[in-house]
């Protein structure tokens, strides 16, 4: 519950300190903003890359298993097929 109250302080100090006219920090709030947006950008590519590659890994695995489940399941047919 703390935890919760001091999120909400910081982001209310947070919006009151960004609006102009109050501190004047708009305007370092927005280069900030400028300075950030790119190096985010890398960021969040770099990690859908590595989920695109994870998923990709997991579907041939998953394809794999299921190759394995229908030949085990053949052989058990013809294994039931001869007794």
């Amino acid at each position: 519950m703390v935890a919760l109250a001091v999120g909400i302080a910081l982001v209310v100090a947070a919006v009151v300190v960004c609006l102009p006219g109050i501190f004047g920090w708009w305007a370092d709030v927005l280069t900030f903003l400028r300075g950030a947006i790119p190096v985010l950008a890398v960021l969040i590519g770099a990690v859908a890359i590595l989920i695109g590659v994870a998923d990709i890994k997991d579907k041939k695995e998953a394809e794999k298993e299921e190759l394995e489940e229908k030949k085990n399941e053949e052989k058990e047919e013809k294994e039931e097929q001869k007794s």
